[in-house]
């Protein structure tokens, strides 16, 4: 394990009301000021230094100290100079800034140009420097009413690639051969624009001359420009023809060809049509089969994409003394080979201009886009002379690849870091791990920094927080209150810009402070949750262009912690309890929201070891913040702007919204620890978090997920409405779980709309860094890395309850394999819990499959309650083809008739009908069995088990009935004393006849009521009487009646809706409408009246509703309206044969989308069918030709220098355009278009608005206009 040292700095503001800080001169740098004194103190590192009331200093050099202390009317200021040529490093123990006190580093107004360092040393062990009250040892600390401003060069802090880095630097990948006896010359041709292999062969020009002619005839037909690397094995002069040696001298540049000796070794590099300066070689002679040493030639080429790369060949004679044999002793063998590698210097391509900011020797991190976290990788930034502004060139070669472009429409750009900031702060660490430090889950220092401050940007936090120390943090926002307007802030408090890296202690905690703003912040290998809010109370924070990546699990809370930790961390729970991690830890995560009512815009969870995003639920303040608030109402609370965020390579979930905390501490009644998760909370929120008002739907927009080893989303609650979204490569895309059930629940919606699920992508991710699995998969059936495990069954939307409404989004790559199971809408494993029919799916672009499982691994029997009930509701026949039609399970037959349609691949059926379910709760008897069989299928009955444990008393059933039918009910022991039936989901006038088995001494009280559950009111209560037959029953089904059956021992009754429903409401308008039936009865033997029952009862099966025709067009208008591709913001490389699209934007109707094209060119087939081709209506490119257009701007489209005639143009809806050739000299598009000719497969067209008078090309760029 790599040793962290975490024994840091702590920076911290204690304030009572105004966490505030004033800005002296903020329109002037502070280190102007007239006042200040010029200050170099040098080293004494034994000396506290105590800066008092009138001291205002000017610190122009590095100083040592023992300790720092800033009083009240006391300053210091760090010197910077107009060049940024100072390098000042403060090292101390720690800083203490009293009321009144001020350090300064720059200003907002004049940010700071040099470098500045704070370096905080110490042990948490050292007796020798006492701690500081409330702050401890090794930090910053800032006492009420004192001043820390620190505000370095405003500098790009993350980005996103916009090319694809592949694992060894280059796109076609790194080569390497060797061989030995290799007769004859062996040739490699090699691509010089991308490194591509093209050939490999070998040439026995030793005894062939007609190999000879053959490599002459391939070395006089390349194209100029293409590498040829040429290694002798064993020997290759005998039959080397002089025209093959013309050509080589020729073509390539040889100088040594019309010499070569019998077994000399020879290697060459070179290019076509190169001459003798493009031309690398050497040669050894060979001496009595011994050893003459190694001809090695190589050269170093760069790609069009300006990676470089180096080809490399050799040849020799190998002493052969470890290969000998008798009768000689001393044999050598010949070797040849050849290497096509990155050399150590790797361009990336960023949407972003990073040059200017983003300097040599600069650390940065690359983020990983697989599903593993450890992908993230770190590199040291080169000089980059012929980089433009969004390229940087990195010291060494990736290990992992790393993605760079739109896949399958889905944003998976890797993230790209600036780490380096030139003011840094940072702990100096011990080697390894020492006294109380938590050595026992640690081999590092895990003793870091806290800083609980404002008004920072730009600035590097490295090695800070103490792992072992609560509320010691990097960063620490400490019960500031209201620091927004709210709280009588001109402007918001803010920090912007920060790097906060190898963190032992969180990256950024917000504790009972609300309007803070944090923007452009990056967390980056961090212990525990990193951007972090506390206490449950904080609210109207906003998170705003943030990165967090590599969060690992921590210590301090039940949330933080892994498995091992979990368990062995058993200090706050009850005595001899050990805690479960599943359900009370293993919550890590890189954005922790502990309150609804805060904002995530553009933000990028990009890897935690369980959770990007998580939102939990506080039913009241806790820590330090316990009483201010009695009620947080969290649940209730309307969540936030959502907007814009993108959640990948976490281990448990992309984005989590579900359960609260513990908010009491363990007893013997619960002996779970204080804070550990609790699985109580319900999201639903409501106006002014008031239940008995409307309720407020929570948005989610624009969700990116992908490469989440679990679930992409898991989101508990309603209502609740994701749109814009995406979703690929996840175990399961999303899940929604309702509020809760009848009676908890009284019925929300849960919606998807516009949004894109992919199964497997062809990001296909790289073997190793802590991926698990790896196996065959995609659309291409190659090797690929896998979530959760090579069978896992992955799915895009998981169905758990409801009720859901999918609608308007497309579903692809979906496909199974040998191996394993795979759905595009799928259900939740193993469901103990209720399904409703009124999970709605429309309008969908549906290419994949749905499945309902089948008995095995994963599903196991696949016979729980959930899983048999299985449904959902195809309202546009856009999954099946089947118009308002219901598919379940294909050995359901209460849901089923005649009619249906079973799809054996799903093992499921498609049904017409009406349906709705019964909540059946019971009471007096234990562990019972409910066996359902509907009159028209009485040998195939659903057997359901109940949700509660097999020893509870009562136990609840939700069986989802067809309408209109008659079912009877029998139990596996005595049949209860009380069963109360609750009417879920009937619409006005639904009804359902049952049969309940009891005893024939029976005797009954039944009683229907209506139960208003806000008040917990029982109203319309309504004795039911009792008929004679079940044909007197069946003529009054208005009346409250029943009739009893003792010879088969069947009580039927009706269970009819006499009210109408509201919305997603689970109940009618009125409250829930009931049916208590309570038996008295001294039996007590098995109620199963089956073979009574049947055939008496039996009735032919029948469709209530009938089957409609199978349709068999396609779908108009369903899927996603929006093509997500990309904006044109095209980069071409016009001697390459692709055309490579990024920046994630949609194109609309009314969009103008030019493009010439030649062939058929790649990566255009998912844009061709909303693309309208006008070129019939044109009569040439190069006149001026007006098109239809809906208004009268007037457009110029103006073609690029290139080699190819453009064949074809589409658009994008109507325009009108005039077409102008360019005038004067052509713009040549670089190296590739002036040396080698172009072979692009796609040339731009670009056009402008006519108000643009002075155009400036640049190459490959595209400007649209929408209407």
């Amino acid at each position: 394990m790599l040793c962290y040292l975490l024994q840091l700095c702590e920076i911290k503001l204690v304030t009572m009301r105004f966490c505030n800080l004033s800005l002296m001169f903020a329109e002037n740098c502070p280190d102007h000021n007239p006042s200040l004194s010029s200050w170099n103190p040098g080293h004494q590192p034994e000396k506290a230094v105590i800066v008092r009331r009138g001291h205002l200093l000017r610190l122009d050099a590095s100083a040592t100290f023992h300790t720092l202390t800033i009083q009240s009317g006391g300053r210091v200021v760090f010197a910077d100079d107009a060049d940024g040529s100072k390098n000042i490093t403060l090292r101390t123990r720690h800083i203490l800034i009293e009321d009144g006190g001020a350090l300064h580093i720059g200003a907002p107004k004049c940010r700071y140009r040099s470098r500045a360092t704070i370096a905080l040393v110490g042990r948490s062990d050292d007796k020798a420097v006492p701690e500081v009250p409330g702050m401890g040892r090794k930090f910053i600390g800032v006492m009420r009413g004192a001043t820390l401003e620190l505000h370095g060069t405003e500098r790009v802090s993350w980005s996103l690639l916009t090319r694809n880095v592949p694992a060894s630097g280059l796109t076609t990948g790194s080569y390497a051969f060797q061989r030995n006896f290799s007769r004859g010359i062996n040739l490699r041709v090699v691509d010089q624009d991308t490194a591509a292999m093209l050939l490999s062969k070998r040439y026995d020009t030793h005894e062939s001359r007609n190999d000879s002619r053959q490599l002459t005839q391939l070395l006089r037909t390349l194209p100029v420009g293409r590498i040829v690397t040429l290694a002798v094995g064993d020997s290759a002069v005998k039959s080397l023809l002089d025209e093959t040696k013309k050509a080589i001298e020729e073509k390539l540049g040889s100088r040594f060809v019309y010499d070569l000796k019998y077994r000399e070794a020879w290697a060459l590099v070179s290019v076509i049509g190169g001459g003798n300066a493009s031309c690398s070689e050497d040669v050894r002679e060979h001496e009595n089969h011994e050893t003459g040493g190694r001809a090695l030639a190589t050269q170093n080429f760069s790609t069009v994409d300006g990676v470089g790369f180096s080809v490399t060949a050799y040849s020799e004679w190998k002493n052969g003394e470890e290969r000998a044999m008798p009768p000689f002793p001393f044999l050598g063998f010949p070797i040849s080979g050849f290497q096509v590698d990155a050399v150590d210097q790797v361009v990336l391509n960023l949407q972003d201009r990073v040059q200017k900011t983003w300097q040599p020797g600069d650390q940065i991190v690359v983020a990983s886009t697989d599903y593993s976290m450890h992908q993230a990788e770190e590199f040291t930034l080169l000089p980059c002379s012929d980089c433009h502004s969004k390229q940087v060139r990195i010291q060494g070669k990736p290990q992992y690849n790393h993605v760079g472009e739109i896949i399958d429409g889905v944003d998976m750009r890797a993230e790209v870091a600036l780490l380096s900031r030139n003011i840094l702060i940072y702990g100096e660490m011990e080697n390894s791990c020492y006294g109380n430090n938590l050595c026992q889950f640690y081999s590092h220092d895990t003793y870091g920094g806290h800083i609980k401050v404002f008004h920072l940007s730009h600035v590097e936090l490295k090695n800070m927080g103490q792992q072992a120390e609560q509320g010691h943090y990097p960063l620490h926002f400490h019960m500031c209150g209201d620091v927004d307007q709210k709280g009588g802030y001109w402007e918001p408090t803010y920090v912007d810009g920060l790097s906060i890296h190898h963190s032992f202690s969180r990256c950024l905690t917000i504790h009972a402070t609300n309007g803070l703003l944090v923007k452009n912040t990056i967390g980056y290998d961090t212990l525990g949750h990193c951007f972090f809010l506390e206490d449950g109370i904080e609210q109207r924070n906003t998170f705003y262009h943030n990165l967090g990546l590599l969060t690992r699990p921590g210590t301090l809370l039940p949330t933080d912690r892994n498995d091992t930790l979990c368990t062995s961390i058993k200090d706050k729970v009850y005595k001899g309890y050990t805690p479960s991690p599943s359900t009370e830890c293993k919550a890590v995560s890189t954005f922790w929201i502990a309150n609804p009512n805060n904002n995530l815009i553009s933000n990028a969870a990009a890897g935690s070891q369980d959770a990007g995003i998580w939102f939990v639920f506080h039913s009241s303040s806790t820590g330090n913040s316990h009483g201010l608030v009695p009620e947080t109402k969290a649940e209730l609370t309307p969540l936030g702007i959502f907007y814009n965020n993108r959640v990948h390579s976490n281990f448990k979930a992309g984005l989590f919204i579900d359960k609260g905390v513990k908010t009491t501490n363990a007893s013997a009644a619960d002996p779970r620890e204080y804070l550990c998760l609790d699985n109580g909370a319900r999201f639903r929120p409501h106006q002014n978090a008031d239940p008995s008002r409307p309720r407020v739907a929570a948005v989610i927009d624009t969700l990116i997920s992908f490469k989440n080893n679990d679930l992409g989303a898991w989101i508990r609650g309603g209502d609740i409405v994701i749109k814009d979204s995406g979703f690929a490569d996840n175990g399961v895309g999303l899940s929604f779980a309702s509020d809760g059930s009848y009676p908890k629940d009284e019925g929300s919606s849960q919606e998807v709309t516009q949004s894109l699920f992919v199964g497997e992508s062809r990001n296909r991710g790289t073997n190793g860094g802590q991926n698990k699995y790896w196996g065959l998969g995609g659309a291409d059936a190659k090797m690929r890395t896998l979530p959760r495990n090579r069978t896992f069954p992955i799915r895009g939307f998981q169905i758990y309850d409801g009720p859901v409404r999918l609608t308007q989004s497309t579903f692809r790559g979906f496909i199974p394999t040998p191996e394993r199971y795979t759905s595009a809408v799928g259900f939740n494993l193993k469901n103990t819990w209720q399904l409703t029919p009124q999970n709605n799916l429309s309008q969908l672009n549906f290419h994949s499959t749905t499945f309902f499982g089948r008995p095995g691994q994963w599903f196991e029997e696949n016979d729980l309650d959930g899983d048999k009930n299985s449904i959902f509701h195809d309202v546009d026949g856009s999954v099946t083809g089947y118009t308002d039609t219901y598919v379940g399970r294909a050995d359901n037959y209460v849901i089923q008739h005649p009619g249906c349609v079973t799809i054996y691949q799903w093992s499921g059926v498609i049904c017409s009908g009406r349906y709705a379910q019964v909540y059946i709760q019971t009471q007096g008897a234990s562990s019972l069995r409910l066996s359902i069989s509907r009159d028209e299928y009485p040998d195939a009955p659903l057997v359901l088990r109940g949700i509660n444990s097999q020893g509870a008393l009562s136990q609840q059933y939700q069986p989802i009935l067809m309408m209109s039918k008659s079912y009877t009910l029998h139990w596996s022991g005595p049949a209860p004393r009380e069963v109360v039936l609750s009417l879920i989901n009937f619409d006005k006038d639904d009804w359902v006849m049952v049969g309940l088995c009891y005893p024939s001494d029976t005797t009954f009280q039944i009683m229907a009521d209506i139960n208003d559950r806000q008040s917990n009111t029982f109203d319309d209560l309504t004795d039911y009487g009792t008929v004679v037959s079940l044909v007197e029953l069946e003529k009054r089904p208005m009346e409250r009646k029943y009739y009893f059956d003792q010879t088969v021992g069947l009580l039927w009754l009706y269970l009819r809706a006499r009210h109408g429903r509201d919305g997603h409401s689970y109940c009618s308008a009125k409250g829930c409408e009931r049916v208590k039936v309570m038996a008295t009865t001294s039996s007590k033997q098995t109620c199963n009246c089956t073979s009574k029952s049947y055939p008496k009862y039996y009735k032919k099966p029948s469709a209530v509703v009938p089957m409609p025709a199978l349709n068999t067009q396609p779908c108009k208008g369903c899927g996603a309206k929006q093509v997500r591709v990309a904006t044109f913001k095209m980069s071409v490389n016009l001697c390459a044969y692709s055309c490579l699209i990024y920046t994630s934007v949609c194109f609309f109707n009314s969009s103008i989308v030019l493009m010439a094209t030649r062939g058929q060119p790649e990566g255009l087939v998912g844009v061709a069918p909303y693309l309208v081709s006008f070129a019939s209506k044109m009569v040439s490119l190069t006149l001026s030709v007006e098109l239809m257009y809906f208004g009268v701007k007037l457009l110029f489209l103006i073609p690029f220098y290139c080699c190819l005639s453009p064949q074809k143009v589409w658009h994008f809806g109507g325009s009108r355009v005039v077409l102008h050739p360019l005038r004067g000299s052509p713009y040549k598009l670089g190296r590739g278009m002036s040396s080698w000719g172009c072979r692009s497969g796609i040339c731009l067209w670009v056009w402008m608005h006519t108000a643009v008078r002075h155009l400036k090309l640049k190459c490959a760029k595209t400007w649209s206009y929408s209407k």
